[in-house]
């Protein structure tokens, strides 16, 4: 018997759904910061085994939209619900609500089944996990609910195993050997986004998007070439920074970054254009992958 399903995870802003989705994987597929809505996409992430096929989807953080791009990744989470053979409600220590109540009663009226994961358990004290775990199993009577660290790996085998358990039967739906549903360019993508999260504050990483014009692969070597969108003059030259720093403290580290994932050397040429109001602009998001 072939099990196989998607398994899809929702929660706020910095419960950790890419850190566990990273672990189940095995693979950095998701980019991860201490910043909010550092996830923008629906992210695939596929775990095989000999009879067994488990389709992750990492999603962006629940949060009130207020502007496109937020609507856009708002409707990756309802696509979420459509799709899911098993639901992960992930929440952190001392928490005690979704930002959206519409969401809520989603996962409370699930029809399949619901694994809600408390995460950070190795930031709290015994009794506060105890107190934590009786309030989440009275709030959500319809989720199993587990107690874990995905970034300390504690009892994510175990998490894996209840999933196992709980997939419907069914042959694959992708090779066995494929990690992701993604192509490269959106790694690169990724990889300097996640750069521009960590360097930069306040507006600059949520008014940037990246678009790779060029990914050449040779036996020894990847070209790429992408470019920076920003919406405003000002945000191209603080990008940029002093005598062109920032820019090249963004690309060199990338670089490191992709030369791990792809297992190649990287050459990596990066530019900054003002793309106005792209965040606004449905056409945009459409290129960008935000919108069918």
């Amino acid at each position: 018997m072939h099990k196989a399903g998607f398994v899809n995870i929702i929660g706020n802003p910095n419960v950790g759904k890419s850190t566990l989705m990273n672990a189940f994987v095995g693979e950095r597929l998701s980019i991860i910061t201490s910043k909010a809505q550092t996830t923008r996409h629906r992210i695939l992430g596929i775990v095989n085994g000999e009879d067994f096929q488990i389709l992750f989807s990492d999603t962006p953080g629940i949060i009130k939209p207020a502007y496109e791009l937020q609507a856009s990744m708002m409707d990756f989470v309802k696509s979420a619900f459509e799709d899911a053979d098993v639901l992960i409600y992930m929440v952190e220590i001392g928490e005690k609500d979704l930002k959206d109540e519409a969401f809520f009663d989603k996962i409370t009226n699930a029809k399949i089944p619901v694994l809600l994961l408390i995460n950070k358990i190795d930031t709290s004290k015994q009794e506060i996990l105890e107190d934590q775990m009786v309030y989440w199993q009275e709030k959500v009577p319809n989720a199993r609910v587990v107690p874990i660290s995905a970034l300390q790996n504690f009892n994510i085998k175990s998490v894996l195993e209840n999933i196992i358990e709980l997939l419907p039967e069914s042959p694959a739906f992708y090779p066995k050997d494929q990690l992701t549903d993604k192509p490269e360019r959106f790694f690169v993508n990724e990889a300097i986004r996640e750069k521009i999260l960590v360097h930069y504050k306040k507006e600059i990483p949520y008014a940037v998007e990246i678009d790779t014009e060029e990914f050449v692969e040779e036996p020894n070597i990847i070209k790429i070439r992408s470019i920076i969108m920003v919406e405003r003059e000002s945000q191209k030259g603080i990008i940029i920074g002093h005598k062109g720093a920032g820019l090249k403290r963004v690309g060199s580290e990338a670089r490191r970054d992709l030369e791990k994932f792809f297992g190649k050397k990287i050459y990596l040429e990066l530019y900054v254009k003002v793309n106005k109001d792209w965040r606004s602009n449905k056409n945009q998001l459409k290129r960008f992958g935000y919108k069918e």
